[in-house]
């Protein structure tokens, strides 16, 4: 984990977690107004591309648990949240490094829609980066209380007092996806902490922070993928949970150990290339069953154009993407493979200097 701490003041520069998702969310975002014709997107039009709503997850519908986070109502919606995103970004993840902060974020938004779901009783829908961001406050306030971070208690008692005022002056705000949000984010922190100070000593190697990234959004991916068969098995939440973590945990092992060999890192960047390429494969092959398929009159699904030149050829475009994200992680990640083929890092004194250090985040 970095070694350094936040800035003590209000701002700190993003870095590129908090970039990539502005980008995302801006353009996701934007391409609705743009579809709207103006500076809001309507509520069909919001529901079309994954806004969150009441039956969502008993229609096991679990994409829109990310798809939501990244949409919002109009341009001053967008605006309030990108720069808390870009305000609270900058200081967790210089503290925490990227992956921890896309685990944090992305976790926050996702138990976020989970818990407002819960909690509302009506008909509802809901769109947003007002989970995500309230769970990086809330990972912020996790870490100030076990003294692991430099900021003044004004930072927290002027922000979350803001957002608390704003709150009750607009009426359309979900307080439930604010308050999970928040929560997720103060208890995934603390988990995180407790996860670094045992990879101490279950670990041999400091990952750095490409594969720790690759392998969150591994995840991620996994997780709803595995989320959505659940569904239509039989099997219960808990054990495919049980089996998901613990098949998860023992990948974790293995780059590990393929770290401590010789040119180690380059081995694993190689590996991360094939995982992606076959994610993609996989994702392919899952919508060309359930996206390609005869649509209900009347039925409209996102980016018609985009999924018509998809079903037209689903092997070739699946086949394109694959070897674009394989190649795509291998130039990301080309410093990584020159570390790695140099051995540089993860071996010998540094690799024990590293895994000496037992104190969490």
């Amino acid at each position: 984990m970095p070694t350094y701490r936040a800035s003590p003041g209000f701002f700190e520069v993003p870095h590129a977690a908090v970039y990539a998702l502005m980008t995302v969310t801006v353009l996701t975002s934007g391409f609705c107004f743009i579809q709207s014709g103006g500076s809001s997107a309507p509520a069909e039009l919001l529901y079309r591309y994954g806004g969150m709503y009441s039956t969502a997850i008993a229609r096991h519908e679990y994409w829109r648990l990310f798809a939501y986070g990244f949409l919002h109502v109009d341009f001053v919606h967008l605006t309030m949240n990108m720069l808390c995103l870009v305000l609270w970004g900058g200081h967790l993840e210089r503290r925490v490094g990227p992956a921890y902060f896309l685990i944090i974020y992305l976790s926050s938004m996702v138990l976020g829609a989970v818990i407002g779901n819960g909690i509302h009783s009506t008909p509802y829908l809901t769109v947003g980066a007002s989970g995500a961001t309230s769970g990086i406050l809330g990972a912020l306030l996790c870490l100030w209380i076990l003294g692991k971070l430099d900021l003044r208690f004004d930072f927290f008692a002027i922000n979350i007092g803001l957002n608390i005022a704003f709150a009750f002056g607009n009426s359309r705000i979900d307080w439930g996806v604010h308050l999970g949000g928040f929560a997720a984010g103060l208890i995934g922190c603390a988990l995180l902490d407790l996860v670094e100070k045992v990879n101490a000593y279950a670990l041999r190697c400091k990952f750095p922070e490409a594969v720790k990234v690759n392998l969150t959004l591994l995840a991620c991916a996994g997780a709803l993928w595995g989320w959505a068969g659940q569904a239509q098995t039989m099997v219960p939440a808990w054990g495919a949970s049980v089996v998901f973590v613990g098949a998860y945990c023992a990948v974790v092992k293995i780059v590990d150990l393929v770290l401590s060999m010789k040119k180690g890192l380059a081995i694993v960047i190689a590996l991360l290339a094939g995982a992606n390429a076959a994610g993609v494969m996989l994702g392919g092959w899952a919508a060309m069953f359930s996206a390609c398929g005869p649509r209900r009159p009347g039925e409209a699904a996102p980016l018609d154009d985009l999924l018509d030149t998809f079903c037209a050829n689903p092997v070739l475009v699946t086949g394109l993407a694959a070897i674009g994200v394989a190649a795509l992680t291998l130039y990301v990640c080309s410093k990584e493979i020159s570390r790695g083929m140099e051995d540089v890092g993860f071996v010998g004194a540094s690799l024990r200097a590293e895994r000496s250090r037992r104190h969490g985040l």
